[in-house]
């Protein structure tokens, strides 16, 4: 370790531990020279060619079959040319939240496959790995241990007074802060940010610290080119503040992210904050210094605020006000994950009639909202549980007006300034799935449904709505892959010509590059005329001098 490095991390270690750094900093040694020459060669900087699957390890299951094993047969064979990455949601032992709440961060859950099915998937793929690194289940060892008096995990979690005034932490679940447990030391109130089966790691333990460094090392050593730090905002607790994006907070990325480009080097780390864009990019640090990635939240509610009002004036807006990044950081863009469609990322963005607007219209398409506690007694949408392709097309619309809204929201996810993930269920043109929700009263189940191989097949071989959208999708994106404009460090300019159009323009200064990008979020045809607007949409193939006719949901690559 260089001197410089060294005295950074020193310096960060002083921070969170005082007079303990220097052990700490010892630890933190033995954990890189425990995997430093483990892993394998560097890889380069994300580029346009870098397109990520979002999905459980059991999205698509077949009788006999490790799940696992079957994902990878099955993108192998339908999405090898289409997809780089593959984000495998939590894939470990668990108890609850659908792999959020886990048992044990070294293992596989047996009901997935094992290692060495993660590790032949990555012979095929990038893969991200989820660190769910704020809280680990009741039903672990650790927190076992902490019940039982094992003196090793005493300090491994926070203990807190019930009688004190926690009015200014930062809720994301309307559900008490606190749970009571019966300890060898008798009843101890223990902080669960989002659940009581979701125990918070306490962090001002260097040991906890230790340990997770190990832990993330071991990952990006088995097939982890990027880490996805799940809930990471909330990582330090502090009583009178919020408890959200504290100094130490930031100061635990920036460590880890030193350690894993000593120990795993090319090692991504994408921190998950479903926040307002202001404290979302606040983990990009100085550009060099922490997160390499962060969420693009704001990206999935404003797409569809644009598609359920047919005006694309406040997605142009934010995307507008979006300042360059680094030529080290990036975005990670998505519309549809395993998560809801988070409302915070529209705080300062929607009024309250715009976001009650989206309430309404996803309540109509069969959706569920969820809440978060403001801690004033009040409640505000935290998020909008519901299918993607259902939230853009409601419950009336034809196959094919949902095929177009779904290609062209897509588009918009292909085209801005980042790298894109898309859902399994975007990808394969799912819809609600009610009877999840109806069986585990979690709204969150309307949109993780389990997909049989065998029926996703016939359906994806026939004449049906998956194999449309999914033919579709997979068209759109190869031919992203293949133009540099889209890289993620060329630049993006928006242009306002209509409210009815998301029009931008990404340039690879590099190589000289442009594609202006035109994307109808309305029902309604847009007429142009623009001098400036000329070329080959890429798209159609048809030849653009500046009048054009773009249709509704129609979207357009002009290069």
């Amino acid at each position: 370790m260089n001197i410089t490095m060294r005295k950074s991390i020193e310096d960060k270690l002083q921070l969170l531990y005082g007079d303990r750094s220097e052990e700490v900093y010892k630890g933190i040694e033995k954990v890189i020279e425990k995997y430093v020459n483990r892993s394998s060669s560097e890889k380069p900087w994300v580029t346009e060619n870098d397109v990520m699957l979002i999905t459980y390890g059991d999205s698509i299951k077949e009788t006999g079959k490790a799940p696992l094993q079957t994902l990878r047969e099955f993108l192998v064979k339908y999405a090898n040319d289409t997809l780089t990455a593959v984000h495998i949601l939590p894939f470990y032992p668990y108890t609850s939240d659908d792999g959020f709440s886990v048992t044990d961060y070294r293992e596989i859950n047996p009901d997935l496959g094992s290692w060495e099915d993660v590790n032949e998937l990555a012979e095929h793929f990038d893969l991200m790995f989820d660190a769910v690194i704020n809280h680990i289940s009741k039903s672990s060892e650790w927190f076992q241990g902490y019940l039982n008096g094992d003196p090793k995990y005493k300090d491994y979690f926070i203990e807190a007074d019930p009688s004190l005034d926690y009015s200014q932490v930062t809720r994301p679940r309307a559900l008490p802060l606190l749970t009571p447990f019966e300890t060898s030391r008798g009843v101890k109130h223990v902080w669960t940010t989002f659940s009581e089966d979701q125990i918070d790691l306490n962090f001002k333990n260097p040991d906890v610290l230790l340990e997770i460094l190990d832990i993330l090392s071991m990952y990006a050593t088995n097939g982890a080119r990027f880490l996805r730090l799940d809930a990471i905002g909330f990582m330090w607790k502090k009583q009178g503040t919020t408890c959200m994006h504290l100094e130490e907070t930031h100061a635990l990325i920036k460590l880890i992210r030193e350690v894993l480009e000593i120990s795993a080097p090319g090692t991504i780390l994408i921190t998950e904050t479903n926040v307002p864009h202001k404290d979302n990019i606040s983990y990009f640090g100085n550009g060099y210094d922490e997160a390499q990635m962060v969420y693009q939240f704001p990206l999935p509610p404003l797409t569809l605020f644009s598609f359920l009002t047919g005006n694309a004036r406040k997605l142009s807006e934010w995307a507008a006000s979006l300042e360059p990044t680094t030529e080290a950081t990036s975005f990670f863009n998505f519309l549809s994950s395993h998560d809801g469609v988070g409302m915070r990322p529209t705080e300062g963005i929607l009024t309250s009639e715009e976001k009650q607007y989206m309430v309404d219209k996803t309540l109509e398409s069969g959706g569920q909202v969820s809440y978060k506690d403001n801690g004033d007694g009040t409640k505000s949408p935290y998020e909008l549980n519901i299918n993607y392709l259902d939230a853009l097309a409601g419950l009336e619309e034809d196959d094919n007006v949902r095929v177009d809204k779904s290609l062209a929201a897509h588009t918009i996810l292909l085209s801005v300034i980042g790298v894109p993930g898309i859902y399994v269920h975007s990808l394969l043109g799912s819809r609600n799935y009610y009877k999840g929700v109806e069986e585990s009263g979690i709204n969150r189940r309307i949109n993780r449904e389990k997909l049989d191989l065998d029926e996703l097949v016939k359906e994806l071989e026939s004449d049906s709505l998956r194999h449309k959208i999914f033919c579709n999708m997979s068209d759109r994106i190869k031919l992203r892959r293949t133009q540099k404009a889209f890289s993620p460090n060329a630049s993006q300019e928006v242009l306002f010509l209509d409210d009815r159009l998301f029009s931008i323009v990404r340039h690879n200064e590099e190589t000289g590059d442009k594609i202006t990008v035109l994307v109808n979020v309305s029902n309604e045809q847009v007429s142009l005329s623009n001098a400036s607007i000329q070329g080959k949409d890429i798209i159609s193939g048809r030849n653009v001098k500046g009048k054009l006719v773009i249709n509704p949901y129609q979207a357009m690559w002009i290069q």
